[in-house]
Parts: structure tokens; C-alpha cells; sequence
């Protein structure tokens, strides 16, 4: 695994995400650092605090698990460590938008402020996909207090492992129709994007655009992913 506190080059990441609205870290993980961490789906010493099977709720069909606390180390150490850059973009944004919240620059900080606002549960999870399994759009939310960032992490391997599953942003802006991203990975890529919403340039200086994101429908295979959201659940 790539050392997390410098595996993210502040500028490119910056303008990456305002040109395509998402950015991606290259090989964060090597093929073993992927394999490990996909075997910990079904690791029997390991404590899960929740397993959702999408088809029960409307999300899609496939399913994914949260991990309990205490994480497993390399969740861990890759929630701490992406965090302080991905909260140096998120006050940025923060500015360009005229809001007066700023994050603090330490992931066990935010951890706090989750506690004090009532959301206390841990939302890294793993997530696995079939054929015919897909993911509907939308939002990672999971209280009142949503960090701006999140990272989805790819841990098999496109064309070899599974066929289709591409995971896929819409972006909507005012009075025009939504529009299409998607989201090219290899096998141990991480994807940033927008949890809700990222600043766009306007006629009357910075606006919001809405984003969501889904995968698409697994034609072949198993495609599994891990999921770093920063904000802990209510």
C-alpha cells in the first residue's frame, strides 16, 4: 500500500476534480493489498456491524458490509491518512462557496464532531457484485454532518476478473439535463469524488452542482470494492 499521507498530490487532485469531477489515485493498492482486502468479506474472526443485500431496500442488487469498530488496520490507517489533503480541498470549496464551515485538518477531529452530532457508527465498507448486480444512484449521506469527499477503491481487475460494473457519476446543474461520468479504474485505482455536491464555475462566480453515483450492471464475474466514506453514520 502506498504511504496514504503523500499518495495524494494536492493540485492535480484540484484540478482533476473541477474538470471531471472526480480524480484518481493510481495503484493505491497492490494486487496483494486488493486480494487481502476482498478476502475480508467473508473472514470469519472479522466483526461486521451491519451486512445490506441491496434487492431488500430498492438500492440495486449485490450487497455490502460495514466494518465495526475497531477497523481493520489498513482501513484505518487509509481513513487518517487520505484525509488531511481531502480537507484541504473540502475548505477550499468551502470558500469558493461562501460557506462557513471549515473541516478540521485531522480525520480522529471530524471523528469527534460525527460523536457530538449524534453519528457514532463507522461507514467504511466493502462491497460485492455479481452478474446482473448493480447499484442505483445516489448519495452517501448518513446524517447531517456530511464531509465533502469519499474514496471507492477497486480491488479486481476490469475485463479479467469482471465484465461491465463501471462505476458511474450523474452531475446535475441548474437548467441543464443531467450529465454522465464515468469513472475509469484498474485494479487497486481509487476514485475521489463528491459525496453530494462540488463547486463549478459561473456567470456569478462559483455555484453547486449535484452528483450521485452508482454502478453500472456486472455483465460477468465478481467485482468487489472498498468504500472510505470520512463521516460516520447516525
Amino acid at each position: 500500500m502506498r504511504d496514504p499521507r503523500t499518495a495524494i498530490d494536492p493540485a492535480s487532485t484540484t484540478a482533476a476534480l473541477d474538470r471531471d469531477g472526480y480524480a484518481v489515485i493510481p495503484s493505491l493498492l497492490s494486487r496483494a493489498d486488493c486480494d487481502a482486502m476482498a478476502e475480508l468479506y467473508d473472514a470469519p474472526d472479522l466483526r461486521f456491524r451491519s451486512t445490506v443485500v441491496m434487492a431488500r431496500h430498492g438500492y440495486g442488487q449485490g450487497e455490502y458490509r460495514y466494518f465495526a469498530r475497531p477497523l481493520p488496520d489498513p482501513v484505518q490507517a487509509l481513513r487518517e491518512g487520505l484525509y488531511p489533503v481531502l480537507a484541504g480541498i473540502a475548505n477550499d470549496w468551502a470558500a469558493r462557496l461562501a460557506e462557513e464551515r471549515r473541516w478540521p485538518m485531522e480525520h480522529c477531529e471530524l471523528a469527534a464532531l460525527c460523536a457530538a452530532a449524534g453519528q457514532s457508527r463507522p461507514t467504511p465498507l466493502l462491497l460485492r457484485y455479481g452478474p446482473g448486480d448493480y447499484n442505483r444512484l445516489h448519495q452517501d449521506l448518513y446524517g447531517p454532518l456530511a464531509f465533502p469527499l469519499q474514496i471507492v477503491v477497486l480491488l479486481d481487475r476490469p475485463a479479467a476478473d469482471f465484465t461491465g460494473g463501471e462505476l458511474i457519476l450523474v452531475e446535475g446543474r441548474a437548467r441543464m439535463q443531467s450529465r454522465p461520468i464515468l469513472v475509469p479504474l484498474a485494479q487497486g485505482d481509487a476514485a475521489i469524488i463528491p459525496v453530494r455536491e462540488r463547486p463549478i464555475a459561473s456567470a456569478r462566480g462559483w455555484a453547486k452542482a449535484t452528483m450521485r453515483h452508482g454502478v453500472a450492471e456486472l455483465r460477468g464475474g465478481t467485482r468487489r470494492t472498498l468504500g472510505i466514506i470520512f463521516h460516520d453514520a447516525a
